[in-house]
């Protein structure tokens, strides 16, 4: 019996030790919608941890702006060129993406994707939020615990066909929808701070009665607030952004953004690693693959930072 449970410990060591061989010996191309923001910098955090906790080689692109579709698809076949194990991407547009999608495809390279659904049909699996579904969260959100009593709403967007983004809009469109909610108007910020910034200060111009602005991600809504802060007769404004980053967690914390969904920007890099790794090592895995999120606000943002903190290894 003794030598039984010895052998089957030494198989057991073998079989980890190989696993661990097999992984070191992994290339895998991680392609971002951008480089640009706190949420892919935290992302990326995520993907660097995975790298190192699986032993595995990472190269981690993406182009400077969430708009740069071409320059994102070129990236893409420049990576199914170095002769990789995986490509994992964060589709600007599915529709471009997926012909460089067919291109991986051709060459045996596993096509993972996360963040954005790209709706490929070859695809391993999709890891991310269902961005969708959270949005109509988000809108009842809105309608119970913010406009109670209804209100005049503003939408700055990412850019324009971004599936992400679509889905962010039209989930709080459709839940608060008939809530005494009026939409004064839906722009798009294109995801960076400026421009985000310049639009709402176009905006407050025209509309005098905004009472809230929402934001689908962290970046705009941290412009958005700078615009409402300048003018100060319109304090009263709140904002409500999308990701949870660093960023957001701090103007919550400081009483200034009123809340963020959390997209758990970290897990989200991590799992992508950890998933890849799996199949690559054989295991079957789901088709989809949710990450889980939250929503933050003043009563329970101190959690948040805390973890935040935590993964970062850095104060916020």
């Amino acid at each position: 019996m003794k030598k039984l449970l010895v052998f089957l410990l030494i198989i057991g060591v073998l079989v980890m030790v190989f696993s661990t061989v097999l992984a070191k010996n992994y290339k895998i191309a991680v392609v971002f919608k951008a480089l640009n923001s706190d949420w892919w910098k935290t992302v990326q955090a995520g993907v660097n941890a995975g790298a190192k906790d699986f032993n595995v080689e990472v190269s981690v692109v993406g182009p400077q702006a969430e708009t740069a579709v071409m320059e994102q698809f070129n990236m893409i076949q420049d990576q199914i060129n170095r002769n990789i194990d995986a490509l994992v991407v964060a589709p600007l547009r599915p529709t471009t993406t997926n012909q460089a999608f067919e291109q991986a495809k051709k060459a045996g390279i596993p096509v993972f994707v996360f963040d954005t659904k790209a709706n490929w049909p070859d695809q391993v699996t999709f890891i991310g939020l269902d961005n969708y579904d959270i949005a109509r969260g988000l809108g009842k959100y809105i309608r119970e615990k913010v406009l109670t009593t209804g209100g005049n709403l503003v939408i700055i967007r990412g850019a324009m066909g971004d599936k992400t983004h679509d889905d962010r809009v039209n989930g709080v469109l459709d839940e608060v929808k008939g809530a005494n909610i009026e939409v004064l108007t839906i722009q798009p910020g294109n995801s960076e701070r400026g421009i985000a910034m310049n639009v709402m200060q176009n905006i407050l111009l025209v509309h005098q009665n905004v009472d809230l602005v929402f934001c689908t991600n962290d970046e705009m809504a941290l412009g958005a607030l700078r615009a409402v802060e300048t003018m100060r007769t319109r304090t009263k404004i709140k904002v409500i952004g999308w990701d949870g980053t660093s960023n957001a967690l701090a103007s919550i914390r400081d009483g200034k953004l009123y809340a963020t969904v959390d997209g758990n920007a970290f897990c989200m890099g991590y799992d992508v690693v950890k998933y890849v790794v799996k199949y690559l090592n054989g295991e079957k895995i789901d088709k989809n693959i949710e990450v889980d999120y939250s929503i933050i606000d003043h009563t329970n943002f101190e959690k948040f930072i805390e973890r935040l903190q935590k993964v970062l290894k850095r104060k916020i």
